[in-house]
Order: structure tokens, then C-alpha cells, then sequence
């Protein structure tokens, strides 16, 4: 089930975004993820990818934090948040992630967070706050320095010669934090490997550009393997270890 929704902001504004529910909760309170979307917004691709995850049994919000006026305007806000490490953006996605976990279908113990291209930043950016369980950035820029961090699992596209540079440091961040992590370089693949390219000019620019964006059947299917496995390992934990103690109870 996929709904549109609204969540109040810290000053506020009532923020658009879509709820993205399985399609059967067994009555259980189940992990939860917020999604935060490429440069392109709230588009049906992400929703696609969003009714995606939740076939894994996951709740999945995707906030509009281009809901604030002139998309140009709120794309250059986004882009300045990650780039100072705060911001309204990061206000915004707080503000998000307090109401997903508000909701009683959600276990608020079991929150992960994954984003795409910019999303990908912001991703990593919320790792840092001691709130999520697991972070899934897919071509996201790595902060630099990295205090902490939970869990990441990460996915880049070596024909990406914006991005892939990220990979490097993203690991060795991770390493010397100590951190479960899994970062793969996709050598085959572009910007954008994991999602459904636009078509027209603004496609056609983005594959003969630097970022060699364009879907990738291949890397798309093996880092949907690898996020999910992380996610079975590092977001549901002992929530589903919990679950199956529950089960063998009442059986």
C-alpha cells in the first residue's frame, strides 16, 4: 500500500511525502526506513523503488524536502545542508524520521535510512547521528571527517568519475571507525545504476555526461542483494530474533 501523506516540520510546515506500507503487517511493529530521493525529486521511480523494499517487509517514507518553494531554491538549500553537515534539509529529514517512528505499525528501535545520488549525501550524513540502525547511500559524497557512524552498506558506479571517488574514502572512514561495512564499486556501471533513467534530452545528457547515468541491470540486481542482506543482518537484528522467539511461544 502506498499512501500521500503529511508530517509536520520543526517550524511548522506541513511536509509532503508518500508512506509505503507491505502489504501485511502479521500485527507486528516492523523495521523502518526513511528514503531520501535523487535530484530529480519525488518521482514515480523512486516510488517504484520504495514499493520495492517494502516487499521485504519494511515501512518506507520518502519526504518531500523539495516541498519548500522553487525547486531550484530547495535543491540549492539540500546541496548546502550536506556540504555543512546541518541545515533545514537535515531538520526536515529529523522531522521525518520522529514521525515514521511515532507510528505504531513501526518498531522505532529498527530505523534505517537510504538515498540516492543526493539522497546518497544525506545518507551518509544521517549515519552520523547515533539514530539510524543502517545506512544504505547509493553514490553518495562521503563526509569528511567521520566521528561515528552505524552500519553502511554502499554502492557506486565506476564509469561515475563525479562520484566513484567517494568509494575510497567512504571505506576507509568505515575501517578506521571500526564499522560493519560493505562499499562496492560497480565497474560496469554509471551515476544512477540502481534506478530507471529519464528519458529525452535530460537522460540522453546524463549518459554521455561525466556521470554516465543509466540503469544497469546487472550491478542494479546484485547491490538490491547486498542492501538487503546488510538490512536482514544489521536493521532487523535481534527485532527478528525477537519476532521468531514470539513465534515459537505461541506455537
Amino acid at each position: 500500500m502506498q499512501i500521500d501523506v503529511t508530517f509536520p516540520c520543526d517550524d511548522g510546515h506541513a511536509m509532503r511525502a508518500v508512506l509505503t506500507m507491505p502489504d501485511s503487517t502479521s500485527g507486528r511493529r516492523l523495521p523502518a526506513l526513511v528514503m531520501v530521493y535523487e535530484l530529480l525529486g519525488l518521482t514515480d521511480e523512486m516510488k517504484r523503488v520504495a514499493r520495492d523494499l517494502a516487499t521485504e517487509g519494511w515501512i518506507v517514507l520518502i519526504p518531500d524536502i523539495f516541498d519548500r518553494g522553487a525547486r531550484p531554491l530547495c535543491i540549492a538549500r539540500a546541496l548546502r545542508a550536506i556540504s555543512k553537515g546541518e541545515g533545514q534539509s537535515v531538520d526536515d529529514l529529523e522531522a521525518a524520521r520522529r514521525w515514521l517512528a511515532a507510528r505504531p505499525e513501526v518498531d522505532p528501535e529498527r530505523m534505517g535510512v537510504i538515498g540516492f545520488c543526493l539522497g546518497g549525501g544525506f545518507a551518509l550524513l544521517l549515519a552520523m547521528n547515533g539514530k539510524y540502525k543502517v545506512a544504505a547511500p547509493f553514490y553518495g559524497e562521503a563526509p569528511d571527517p567521520m566521528p561515528r557512524s552505524c552500519p553502511v552498506v554502499a554502492s557506486y558506479g565506476a564509469r561515475d568519475t563525479t562520484f566513484a571517488r567517494f568509494a575510497p574514502k567512504l571505506q576507509k572512514n568505515l575501517e578506521t571507525l571500526c564499522v560493519p561495512h560493505d562499499v562496492k564499486v560497480y565497474p560496469d556501471a554509471g551515476h544512477s545504476f540502481f534506478t530507471h533513467t529519464p528519458r529525452g534530452v535530460l537522460g540522453y545528457l546524463g549518459r554521455i555526461g561525466p556521470l554516465r547515468a543509466e540503469h544497469h541491470e546487472e550491478s542494479a540486481r546484485d547491490a538490491r542483494a547486498r542492501v538487503v542482506a546488510f538490512f536482514r543482518e544489521h536493521l532487523e537484528g535481534e527485532g527478528a530474533r525477537r519476532d521468531a522467539t514470539a513465534n515459537d511461544d505461541v506455537a
